[in-house]
This record gives structure tokens, sequence and C-alpha cells, in this order.
């Protein structure tokens, strides 16, 4: 009886660990023009868990929960420009894979510009020498 109950909780164990993730998480809106608008929006939303993925792309419980947020408040009326506004005031600038050129966000627009120049520099000094 002991090794049943045994076997049953290892059985169940998978089932607890799924998550409960809103409807909208991976279900698409009935509206196609609204869906285009949201699907465009998530493209351009970065995972706030994840390094490099837009909500879009990632499986992280929190993409879909932004998801379903932004699928919601398109579904609603808002404006894809509003949701965006509204995700970066409750996440921050990271959110955005265009961050606003701020005194905070200027590092992330600057290093590319002189890691490039880094390069371009080294190369040079490296085809002088030779």
């Amino acid at each position: 009886m002991r090794a049943l109950a045994i076997v049953a909780l290892l059985l169940a164990a998978p089932l607890a660990a799924q998550t409960a993730l809103p409807r909208l998480a991976y279900t698409q809106l009935r509206d196609p023009d609204q869906e285009r608008q949201a699907r465009a929006l998530m493209e351009t939303l970065r995972c706030v868990v994840c390094q490099g993925q837009s909500i879009a792309d990632s499986d992280a419980d929190m993409a879909g929960e932004m998801r379903a947020l932004v699928r919601q408040r398109i579904a609603r009326g808002e404006a894809p420009e509003a949701v965006r506004t509204w995700l970066i005031a409750r996440y921050g600038d990271y959110v955005s894979y265009a961050p606003p050129l701020r005194a905070a966000t200027l590092p992330l627009w600057l290093a590319p510009l002189v890691l490039l120049a880094l390069g371009v520099w080294l190369a040079r000094a490296t085809f002088r020498r030779r």
C-alpha cells in the first residue's frame, strides 16, 4: 500500500510542476488584425528573464504572462504604442529592444559605437605592422 502511494506521488509530480499561464499566452486573438498588431509588438519586446529573446519567442512563464497582457490590452482596443509605453513603465527600458535615448540608456547606445571604433583601431594597427 505504501509503495502504491509513493508511485502515485511520483507520477503526479510532473503534473504539479506545470504552470497555469493565462489563456492568451498561447491563444491567438480572434480578430486577425489585432493578432497581427499584438504579434508585431511582441517581436519588439524583450523577455525580462531571458537573455536576448523576445516575448514572442520565449517559452518562459514571464514571457507568457507578458504575451497575455499584450493580447488583453490589444483586444480591449488599446494602441500598440500605448501598450509598449505601459510595459516600459512597468518593467523599465530594458523590456524594449529600442530603448529611448536618456542618460540612463546612453551606455546602451554608445557601447556598439565604441566597440566598432575599437575594432577599427585594432585592425588598423595590425595591418600597419604587416
